[in-house]
């Protein structure tokens, strides 16, 4: 891992409090999911509110699903704190 990696990382886990080897862990999983899928997206949006320790109300999870299935998820961070928010 490079100082880049590994000062992102760092910076996750300070403002969030998720271990660095989970977000691996997920990233991994994830390397060739079917982001078209459903219930993949589910299972993900689900797996990284646990993580995250940030529950979601269904009508959230919903919206962040039906965004990402559809491939209209933001492209900034701002936009995607704003959909979590919702």
């Amino acid at each position: 891992m490079n100082n880049f990696q590994k000062g992102m990382f760092d910076k996750i886990q300070k403002n969030s409090n998720i271990n660095p080897e989970e977000v691996y862990k997920v990233a991994d999983s994830v390397k060739h999911a079917d982001f078209s899928d459903e219930k993949t997206v589910r299972n993900l949006v689900n797996q990284l509110s646990k993580m995250a320790n940030k529950p979601l109300s269904k009508e959230q999870e919903d919206k962040i699903v039906k965004s990402v299935v559809n491939g209209k998820m933001p492209g900034d961070a701002n936009s995607l704190n704003n959909l979590f928010k919702k």
